[in-house]
């Protein structure tokens, strides 16, 4: 039986870590740098670590979920100094593919597996269990711990060599960035052009514009809930990430380079930790209107 750690219980972490103790019948120990969110584990089930050192070193399968790439490679770092050659990092968040590679190496040298594993599916799919893992590494390692990775997602899917399953990540939010800037556009257009959004809503989510990214944040757009269930500073990372990405292979990605931009503006106007929904204000701004009817 695996001994479980879990770094990073924020708004994804959390929910998953909770699945794991609710569904794996072994002790889930986590730790997060609010403490606030380690109590909610332990009431939850599970078990309050000491330090990310000390989960390290006693898990043979850790779990990360952290929200930057620096964290996440502190933590490696951690990893590589603490824990026992054939520990399991496994790494949920959405890290830039080339680090994933290097500190792949680093961690193999001390005996150690490093899986990337990003999610898709937002706190929602978090809650139920029913997120989109995408999973680059070993085969052996991820054979191992599929089991694991069912108990938080309903598709679990090895994407082949190591950094893979963050460049599947990193396609997906692409698409994902893309429709909701979309969203938000043509919802401030509607609104701009005297139509009622929720009616426009209620009229086309059944159409070929319908889509899960539709169903779930044109309802916050139309109700002006910011509130995140995704926030808009991580998706930027994986933006930023993928234009990187885009640079290391020599290719164009015109599209997200113009989403990226709008995150970027984002930031500047300190709306970072809003929803990744966001995108709708910039709109909003420049057409002189409010889609949920709120000056």
């Amino acid at each position: 039986m695996e001994t479980i750690g879990f770094i990073g219980l924020g708004l994804m972490g959390l929910p998953m870590a909770t699945n794991l103790v609710k569904k794996s019948g072994m002790t889930v120990t986590g730790i997060d740098f609010v403490p606030e969110r380690t109590e909610m584990l332990v009431q939850a089930g599970g078990k309050a670590g000491e330090s990310a050192q000390a989960i390290f070193a006693t898990s043979s399968v850790v779990f990360m979920c952290l929200p930057t790439n620096e964290l996440m490679a502190e933590n490696c770092r951690m990893a590589a100094e603490s824990a026992k050659p054939g520990t399991i990092v496994v790494d949920l968040g959405s890290t830039a593919p080339a680090q994933v590679r290097e500190l792949y190496a680093t961690l193999r040298e001390k005996g150690i597996s490093l899986l990337d594993s990003p999610v898709s599916g937002g706190d929602v799919g978090a809650k139920a269990g029913t997120l989109a893992i995408m999973c680059g590494g070993d085969k052996e390692t991820f054979d191992r711990v599929e089991p694991l990775l069912l108990m938080m997602g309903k598709s679990v899917t090895y994407m082949g060599a190591t950094g893979n399953g963050s460049a599947a990540k990193l396609a997906n939010n692409m698409i994902v960035a893309i429709n909701l800037s979309a969203l938000g556009e043509a919802f401030a257009y509607a609104v701009k052009a005297g139509l009622d959004p929720q009616v426009l809503f209620n009229a086309i989510r059944g159409g070929f514009a319908g889509s899960p990214i539709m169903d779930l944040k044109a309802p916050k757009l139309i109700a002006g809930d910011y509130t995140p269930s995704a926030r808009m500073a991580v998706h930027h990372k994986d933006i930023r990430n993928a234009a990187k990405l885009a640079k290391e292979m020599g290719v164009s990605i015109p599209l997200s380079q113009v989403v990226l931009d709008q995150m970027d503006e984002i930031e500047r106007l300190g709306l970072q930790n809003e929803d990744q929904c966001a995108m709708a204000k910039l709109y909003e701004r420049d057409m002189g209107v409010s889609i949920c009817g709120k000056k």
